[in-house]
C-alpha cells in the first residue's frame, strides 16, 4: 500500500460511529494524532484542529477495491496507447475525484506503476492510498487483447493490460510486477464486455497457467484477483487457486459454494453495467460491447444474493471507465438494492480492507488509520446518506479534511 505524505491531529466530537464492524452506531469522540486513532470514548484528548459531529454518522473512509487510475477511454488501442505522461496525469485527477467522494483507498485492478504510487507517497497530488496491480495478464485474443479482430496489429503490452501466454511467460511477469512494487496479481480467466473478440462466458487460460501465476502470487504472500463473469470461468479461477473474483455477474449456487470453500471474495461491480447502459452514446461504446453488456447488465444483482446465501465475502468495486467516473457514488446505491446497508457499509470497509490483506484501514478502531468519512445523515434511516454526491460529506485522511 502507497500512503499519502501528510499526517495530522484531530479530534471529532459527539459522533455517531459505524465502526466498520458492527451495525450498532455508537456515540462517541475519536482522537487522531499524527494520523493514526489514539483514542475513542466519552472523553480523548482535545486537538486544536476540531469537528463537532452532533447529529453526523462517522464511518471509515470507503474502499474501492475495483479502480482504474489509468482509464482513460473505454477499451481497445486507444486506451493501452495513448502516451503515459496524459494517461499518469489523467490518472491523478480520477484518484483526486476518488478521494473527495469518500474513497479514502482504492486498489487498481489493471494498471498503475511504481511512479504514480511514488508520486502519491509524496503527496504530489491528492489520492487515497493506493494498492496496485501494474498492467492486468491476459491470454492473446483474451479480455486484455485490445486488437480488433479485423486489425493486423502487434500489441504485447499498454497501460493496463499484458498479454502472456504459456506457464514460463506467465511466471516471468509475475515476478516482474512483484519487482515492480504490486500488491496483487489480476488476470483475466474470462471474456469481457468492452473487449470485441471474446465470449463473456468461455474461460481463458489453461489449468497450468492460472495456478503458474497463483503459485508465485502465494509464494511471494499475495494473491491472485480475477476478472471472471460466468460459473465455469469462476470455478476455473477459484479451482486453481485465485482469491478474489472480480464482476461476477453470471455466478451460480456451484460456483459461489466453491468460493465460500475456498474461501474467495466475490467484488461486484454493478455501476460498471449501469453505467454503460445509460451513457453508452457519451462515451462511444462499441455496438458489441453494448450488446454484451446486456448479457450482464441484470444478472449482477442476482449474483450479489446468491453470493450472500452462500455466506462469500462480498466487497464492493466500481469498474468505471474514461468519463463514466463520475458514477461511482452511484454503485453504492445499485449495490443497496440487494443488500442490507449495515452488509453495504461493511463491504466498502472492513470486508474490502480483508481482502486487500491490511489491518490499518477499515476500522475505527485504536491503531487504525485515521482515514474518516463524516456522512450529514444516518445511512440506517436514509441510505442516500451514503450514495448521494449532493449531500454534504468530510473526508478526513490520516487525520486531515481533504
Amino acid at each position: 500500500m502507497t500512503a499519502p505524505a501528510r499526517v495530522g491531529t484531530l479530534t471529532i466530537t459527539n459522533a455517531l460511529v459505524f465502526d466498520g464492524a458492527s451495525d450498532d452506531l455508537v456515540e462517541a469522540h475519536i482522537h487522531i494524532a499524527e494520523g493514526i486513532i489514539r483514542e475513542i470514548g466519552t472523553a480523548v484528548t482535545p486537538a486544536m484542529h476540531t469537528i463537532d459531529a452532533r447529529g453526523r454518522v462517522v464511518m471509515p473512509g470507503l474502499i474501492d477495491a475495483h479502480f482504474h487510475a489509468y482509464s482513460s477511454a473505454m477499451g481497445g488501442l486507444e486506451l493501452e496507447l495513448r502516451p503515459l505522461s496524459y494517461v499518469a496525469i489523467n490518472g491523478t485527477a480520477r484518484l483526486g475525484s476518488a478521494l473527495r467522494r469518500g474513497f479514502t483507498t482504492v486498489r487498481d485492478v489493471a494498471g498503475g506503476d511504481l511512479g504514480l504510487a511514488r508520486a502519491v507517497e509524496e503527496g504530489l497530488f491528492p489520492s487515497p492510498r493506493y494498492f496496485y496491480t501494474g498492467a492486468a495478464l491476459s491470454q492473446t485474443g483474451g479480455h486484455g487483447d485490445p486488437r480488433p479482430g479485423d486489425l493486423d496489429v502487434c500489441f504485447d503490452s499498454g497501460h493496463m493490460n499484458e498479454i502472456a501466454d504459456g506457464v514460463d511467460e506467465l511466471r516471468k511477469a509475475v515476478r516482474n510486477r512483484f519487482r515492480g512494487g504490486a500488491h496483487a496479481i489480476k488476470i483475466m480467466t474470462s471474456g469481457g464486455v468492452v473487449s470485441l473478440t471474446d465470449p463473456i462466458r468461455v474461460p481463458q487460460y489453461s489449468a497450468d497457467e492460472v495456478r503458474a501465476v497463483t503459485e508465485e502470487a502465494t509464494r511471494r504472500g499475495s494473491y491472485v484477483a480475477a476478472h471472471a463473469y460466468s460459473p465455469e470461468a469462476i470455478i476455473h479461477s477459484v479451482a486453481n487457486g485465485v482469491r478474489s473474483i472480480e464482476h461476477g455477474n453470471l455466478l451460480d449456487v456451484e460456483a459461489a459454494a466453491l468460493m465460500r470453500e475456498r474461501d474467495a471474495y466475490l467484488v461486484p461491480t454493478l455501476i460498471a453495467y449501469d453505467a454503460m447502459n445509460r451513457r453508452g452514446d457519451e462515451v462511444n461504446l462499441n455496438p458489441i460491447s453494448r450488446a454484451k453488456n446486456q448479457e450482464v447488465l441484470s444478472a449482477g444483482r442476482e449474483a450479489v444474493a446468491i453470493a450472500r446465501a452462500a455466506g462469500v465475502s462480498i466487497g464492493f468495486g466500481s469498474d468505471l471507465m474514461s468519463e463514466l467516473a463520475n458514477d461511482q457514488l452511484l454503485g453504492i446505491r445499485l449495490q443497496l438494492e440487494v443488500e442490507s446497508v449495515g452488509d453495504v457499509m461493511r463491504s466498502l470497509t472492513s470486508v474490502n480492507a480483508s481482502l486487500l490483506n491490511t489491518t490499518s484501514v477499515g476500522r475505527i478502531a485504536e491503531g487504525f488509520v485515521g482515514d474518516l468519512l463524516l456522512l450529514d445523515g444516518n445511512p440506517f434511516n436514509d441510505s442516500a446518506a451514503l450514495w448521494d454526491e449532493s449531500r454534504p460529506r468530510t473526508v478526513v485522511q490520516a487525520g486531515l479534511t481533504v
